[in-house]
């Protein structure tokens, strides 16, 4: 089982990004949230991997930290009906943070958003997930984010999800919320507090 790749970025686009490693070239496919948060073109990346065997192919999976690909495993291992390509849509559309909330809040509107995901599918990541996701903490202890990103998902998430219902209260969509509340993060870091976060993304 590949676990993490490091080498050149070659390529990348919101949902692919090419590593150069050893000479080799290898296709990761990325959500929207990790290729955010990649370096330049030619710099070196780091990414935390998951490999989906099928019969007659193997698809590599990349993530900037590695709770996000033990979420995405998580995702494709125990949600019925639930395969890689509608688990990267997941989370493509909303933050880990953002996803971990909805779960433990039972929010079916919201995940129904994600493309690809209708009310039933969301039920099911409620049902399914809601006892192995809470706010405090991922689906598998420990790992961090790569030196080569800025993390959202690594600070505390008590003050990201009060920032979010603040956010969601004065008329933000959720979606938009946590899209403001992730730049806030990679612009003030993991241990900023709830107001820190609210200024930041009404700017």
């Amino acid at each position: 089982m590949i676990v993490s790749l490091t080498g050149r970025l070659a390529d990348a686009s919101p949902l692919k990004a090419v590593i150069e490693c050893h000479g080799l070239g290898y296709e990761v496919h990325i959500p929207v949230t990790t290729a955010e948060r990649l370096p330049r073109v030619g710099e070196t990346v780091t990414l935390q991997t998951y490999v989906a065997y099928r019969e007659d192919s193997q698809t590599l999976y990349g993530f900037s930290a590695a709770e996000d690909r033990d979420f995405f495993r998580l995702l494709v291992e125990k949600v019925s009906g639930v395969g890689p390509r509608v688990a990267l849509s997941i989370m493509s559309k909303l933050s880990l943070a953002a996803i971990r909330t909805a779960i433990a809040a039972g929010d079916i509107a919201l995940l129904a958003k994600c493309p690809g995901i209708g009310k039933k599918t969301a039920e099911r990541l409620v049902v399914e997930l809601r006892d192995k996701v809470g706010l405090g903490g991922g689906p598998v202890p420990g790992g961090g984010a790569s030196a080569n990103f800025a993390a959202p998902e690594s600070g505390g998430r008590g003050s990201y999800h009060d920032a979010m219902m603040a956010l969601v209260s004065l008329g933000y969509k959720p979606a938009d919320a946590d899209k403001a509340l992730r730049r806030a993060v990679e612009a003030l870091g993991g241990e900023a507090g709830t107001e820190e976060l609210i200024r930041r993304a009404l700017n």
